[in-house]
């Protein structure tokens, strides 16, 4: 049977979604003049969570496959587990969207209010999607990629140190979530150095606090397993849990 007939009600769900979050957003900013500054929050942080929400690694393994993800690997939706599961011209593209969620929701945050609080706000409320979907019944992925989408917006040379750090470590260990981990430390601690250095935004080394908290511990079980070992390398496949 075409896998895409075997597609299940969460995707379907998504992919309708999808459109109406793309106009109301759109509204969103046309009508922002208009509205009060706690219902523009409200609005954009609404956004952020049903757009953050949106698991592309879920949708195009539920597509391609007729399967979900989260039964094979880490269980997790994200970019790693896609990479073990369906390969890396999936990877790249879960990436990019993932990626793009937390980029798109700080833009939106600051067309709509211009106040950093509010792009904080949205971007952590986008990364909690990702993490507790409400379309997957709250089983989501670890929050990197659009974590770090938020973050190339809001502070792109912390994005880009952390990034840098997360390529050198995984590359040199082959343990993607090692550099992630790593990256995601590098990050809290280098917008921490800026904030005393040279005036960083306050509000944005909180986030790098509290974003990279909820990613560290949703990694909480790659911690356990590289500290006993046994931690999946990359080039391994992520073969369907028991």
């Amino acid at each position: 049977m075409n896998p895409v007939r075997q597609a299940s009600p969460a995707t379907w769900a998504m992919l309708t979604v999808t459109p109406l979050l793309c106009a109301a957003g759109v509204l969103l900013l046309v009508f922002a003049p208009q509205l009060s500054v706690p219902v523009k929050f409200a609005a954009v942080c609404t956004l952020a969570y049903l757009a953050g929400s949106l698991s592309w690694g879920y949708m195009f393994v539920n597509l391609a496959m007729g399967e979900d993800i989260r039964d094979f690997g880490s269980g997790r939706t994200g970019m790693s587990n896609i990479l073990r599961t369906a390969g890396g011209k999936a990877a790249t593209l879960v990436f990019v969207l993932d990626a793009g969620k937390g980029i798109l929701m700080v833009l939106l945050a600051r067309s709509v209010t211009g106040a950093v609080e509010v792009e904080v706000a949205a971007a952590l409320v986008a990364l909690c999607g990702h993490n507790w979907p409400v379309y997957l019944g709250f089983r989501g992925g670890r929050g990197i990629m659009p974590g770090f989408g938020g973050l190339s917006v809001m502070a792109p040379w912390v994005a880009a140190a952390g990034g840098a750090l997360f390529l050198v470590v995984t590359l040199s260990t082959r343990i993607l979530s090692l550099g992630s981990i790593v990256g995601t430390l590098a990050v809290a601690l280098i917008s921490l150095a800026l904030t005393f250095i040279v005036g960083h935004h306050q509000l944005y080394t909180l986030y790098a606090f509290l974003g990279g908290g909820l990613i560290i511990w949703q990694h909480r079980d790659n911690i356990r397993r590289i500290a006993n070992g046994t931690e999946r390398k990359l080039g391994l496949p992520g073969l369907r849990n028991r």
